[in-house]
């Protein structure tokens, strides 16, 4: 039996049968079942149903939010925050299938024209930090493109996507065209990955399981798109507002207590100004408000689990040059403090490997070549922030830094109408915006003759 755990309290949230191989395949069959017919529908049709499950997120927006912060800890605003985003990805996508375009291209004796086909069953296998948000990002750009689709969300946070299965067919999705699995991604999403009859998996989570899953793909040679792992630079000049950066630095690594691919886990800051920035970061540290989720001013929720806060814990060992340190709360609940090491060397383990928690490394460098070279050293290339109140320099660096999405100013990375995704070993291939929708369609080529007989 599967334990669903609050993370804040340690208790027991639902308990669930966990799927098996058998039951992931029963799903794809459904999916393919199901496929013809949504692949059919008209484009105004398919998004009709898709506003249509849209106006259902809107109206659940406040019972699935309390759901989530039930399932990870994560703070009820941040989760409402997340819960209003899910919706209004579908509004997007809702608008897609009539945009989904060809190309005509003149050729010698006739015309050609491109059309833009759905890829079948796909696979989608989403990590535990965001959980229907980032399900979301996949589901709504699949739908649109009219494939039809398996979730497999993760077994410490399965609740948001059950509730959204119950949703999509109260909505009135067709039945089959959207599929919940919860099991292990061990025997369940290795299914997934295996199954001749799912034509693409997308997966979101750590670099080493999606490596794994890009080499099994390649036996029946299926579509992916890998979102990874991070350790994105918060990059802060001399002449950067140092009150703002220092004032939003511990939000980009702390929201979600740290867990997020795109957290800013590296300041990089100009040694000019190392002491004063850190001076000015200390108090946005301190008075972070880490406690009950529920707490409507409560800032950080605990960690996911109790394992997850011991592997997190030992990149702070005893010897760690810890600069400030937040406070936690004591008793029941996966807490942890923020935390910021400080100096830190580029090479150290808590700079070079993701911590997926609330501690941050806050490295000097010397000039803006010593920055750019400092960012690039990881094998991550997923997000990041420059802070600088000179344009050229802004610009200047953002197209040197190895990465997929990175902002000037702002420690924000996603929104629903722009394309996200990382370098290196952050992934292959992009989520939102329209982009998305060329990795959940295939290009298909037609000729017509026009010669005369």
């Amino acid at each position: 039996m599967l334990e669903v755990l609050n993370p804040a309290t340690e208790e027991v949230v639902e308990r669930l049968e966990p799927a098996t191989e058998g039951d992931a395949d029963a799903a794809v069959a459904r999916a393919r079942e199901a496929y013809p017919a949504w692949r059919a529908l008209e484009p105004a049709d398919r998004s009709r149903l898709l506003r249509r499950l849209a106006d259902a997120l809107d109206a659940e927006h406040e019972n699935l939010a309390r759901l989530e912060s039930k399932n990870t800890g994560k703070p009820i605003g941040d989760s409402r925050g997340e819960m209003g985003m899910v919706a209004e990805t579908f509004h997007y996508y809702a608008g897609m299938p009539e945009r989904l375009l060809g190309d005509t291209i003149p050729v010698s004796g006739g015309v050609d024209v491109t059309f833009r086909e759905p890829l079948g069953v796909v696979g989608l296998i989403v990590p535990w930090n965001f959980p229907l948000t980032i399900a979301s990002w996949k589901m709504a750009p699949a739908l649109a493109a009219g494939n039809t689709l398996v979730l497999k969300p993760a077994e410490l946070t399965p609740l948001t996507a059950l509730e959204f299965e119950r949703i999509a067919l109260e909505a009135g999705m067709p039945e089959g065209v959207v599929n919940v699995v919860v099991g292990p991604g061990s025997k369940v999403g290795k299914r997934l990955v295996e199954h001749p009859d799912v034509a693409k998996v997308a997966f979101t989570g750590s670099t080493e399981v999606g490596k794994g899953i890009m080499a099994e793909a390649a036996g029946t040679i299926k579509r992916v798109t890998l979102e990874l792992g991070g350790k994105s630079a918060n990059v802060v000049f001399a002449d950067a507002d140092l009150e703002k950066a220092a004032a939003s630095a511990p939000v980009a690594v702390f929201g979600n207590a740290g867990q997020d691919c795109c957290a800013r886990s590296r300041i990089l800051v100009e040694r000019g100004v190392f002491d004063e920035f850190l001076s000015l970061m200390e108090p946005a540290v301190t008075g972070m408000r880490v406690g009950d989720p529920f707490d409507e001013g409560t800032e950080m929720g605990p960690l996911i689990s109790a394992d997850h806060r011991e592997r997190v814990a030992s990149y702070v060992p005893e010897d760690a040059p810890v600069a400030i340190r937040g406070q936690a709360p004591e008793g029941s609940g996966f807490w942890y403090p923020p935390v910021v090491l400080a100096p830190v060397d580029n090479k150290d383990r808590a700079a070079a490997e993701e911590i997926f928690g609330p501690v941050v490394a806050v490295i000097p460098f010397e000039d803006e070549d010593d920055a750019v070279r400092l960012a690039n050293d990881t094998i991550y290339g997923l997000s990041g922030s420059i802070w600088t109140e000179n344009g050229a320099r802004a610009l200047r660096v953002a197209r040197r830094i190895e990465t997929g999405v990175i902002s000037i100013n702002s420690n924000t990375s996603v929104r629903v109408a722009t394309p996200f995704g990382g370098m290196k070993q952050s992934g292959v291939g992009r989520e939102l915006g329209p982009h998305a929708l060329d990795l959940y369609t295939e290009v298909k080529n037609v000729y017509l003759s026009t010669e005369e007989d």
